[in-house]
């Protein structure tokens, strides 16, 4: 299976600069950076121990901050690599390392051996770290070869990842056997792991809950809160289609008790901004983009949020969340939001049946009574109007405990990270 992965791959070779220059058109790829993509690499590695670590996206990227803070107090580390894929996380992953010498990031090379051989040989880390589900098998393989330590750290095999690797054991197992250490983000992860042929796996909980202290726009929060005057306000956050609706009809629903709600929808894709924004006003409300921040007033229903990166602005700002992708039927193999990042900020989460991805942590939260689950606009418009109706603000016992909870998962990981440096 993997002399047929890594043909396939071989044969699209040729094709990779015009598909990453269709991405380019599309605005879904750096315009200059896109090149690193194809592995070429005008930064020098320097001299020195170097850590490398790779996310996906923003979600990841956010997750590895209190680590990548303990490897830049490492004197031994000289130099950390982050890569990533998506173009929101590189952005993000740049401004905030701009100023610090000792970070560097780049864009992670398609999985073609010559641009991950080439990729190696330039970096030549002393130590690979994955997060979270990023398996690349020509890279992998590769960094391999080189004897390398690879970690996979805060795993999560999904089950509908966990049965497409099952097609295939005896790949599965020769990829996953080149871990040195998998440290599992939930006992599902763990229990498929070891089906998939890991070796060394630990468990130590969901780094997702170790908390960094976030740079807050508090100007911007401040400006927004005196703009909306004190309104009531909820958010519904990284939600898809048709949950911008329901959310719409819980608007209606809580502004007959609260004439002055403000309803914030956070789509996860701002690609669909124009259709979403069309539908509201299908339900004859008013509807403004954030990007038009001065158009909101008093009439405002909705508030459309039409930019990346101002989530936990609006998890700050806002008493009740509602997570997306968790009604949405087609979604149902693979549905469900990481609730951590509102539960960290006290806010009371929402979501409907479907959170197949994160079911050990909706557990603990439910435990901790900060979640419920609701099934269409109704339940949603009732809960919101009943949890208005509490004096307090925020759970602030919550967010100590989850922030007590997070720091000991952080620092069982870095134990078993220090033990490769």
């Amino acid at each position: 299976m993997y002399l047929f992965y890594k043909f396939f791959t071989f044969i699209l070779y040729p094709f990779t600069p015009l598909y990453l220059l269709y991405r380019k058109i599309r605005k879904k790829e750096d315009p200059i950076r896109y090149k690193e993509k194809l592995s070429k690499i005008n930064i020098a590695r320097g001299e020195g121990f170097l850590i490398w670590f790779h996310v996906a996206s923003v979600g990841e990227a956010m997750s590895i901050l209190p680590l990548i803070d303990a490897c830049i107090k490492e004197d031994k580390i000289k130099k950390i690599l982050i890569t990533t894929i998506t173009l929101s996380s590189g952005k993000i992953l740049t401004k905030k390392f701009n100023n610090n010498t000792k970070v560097i990031h780049q864009f992670l090379p398609l999985d073609v051996s010559l641009f991950t051989e080439k990729f190696l040989k330039h970096w030549d880390p002393n130590l690979c770290v994955f997060i979270d589900s990023e398996i690349w098998p020509n890279l992998i393989l590769n960094v391999s070869k080189n004897n390398t330590p690879l970690l996979l750290l805060n795993a999560r095999i999904t089950r509908k990842s966990f049965v497409r690797w099952r097609l295939v054991p005896k790949f599965a197992k020769k990829i996953f056997e080149k871990f040195d250490l998998c440290v599992a983000s939930n006992k599902e992860s763990e229990n498929f792991l070891k089906i998939l042929g890991a070796k060394n796996i630990k468990n130590h909980g969901n780094l997702k809950f170790s908390n960094i202290k976030k740079d807050l726009d508090k100007k911007l929060e401040n400006s927004f809160l005196d703009k909306v005057n004190n309104r009531k306000i909820w958010c519904a956050a990284i939600t898809h289609s048709p949950e911008e609706i329901m959310c719409a009809k819980s608007h209606l629903l809580i502004k007959n008790k609260y004439k002055n709600v403000l309803t914030v929808i956070i789509p996860r894709h701002i690609d669909r901004i124009e259709k979403i924004n069309k539908d509201l006003s299908k339900l004859n409300l008013s509807v403004n983009l954030f990007s038009e921040f001065d158009k909101i007033n008093i009439n405002t229903d909705i508030l459309l949020v039409d930019t990346y990166g101002i989530l936990p602005q609006f998890y700050s700002i806002s008493k009740c969340v509602f997570l997306g992708k968790s009604v949405v039927r087609s979604l149902v193999n693979d549905s469900g939001q990481n609730p951590i990042e509102p539960a960290r900020q006290g806010c009371k989460i929402f979501h409907g049946r479907n959170v197949s991805n994160f079911v050990e942590i909706y557990e603990y939260l439910k435990n901790l009574g900060i979640t419920k689950e609701v099934n269409n606009s109704e339940q949603l418009g009732l809960s919101i109007v009943e949890e208005f109706k509490k004096d307090k603000a925020k759970n602030h016992e919550v967010r100590e405990k989850i922030q007590i909870y997070g720091e000991n998962i952080l620092n069982n990981v870095i134990v078993e990270l220090k033990k490769y440096i």
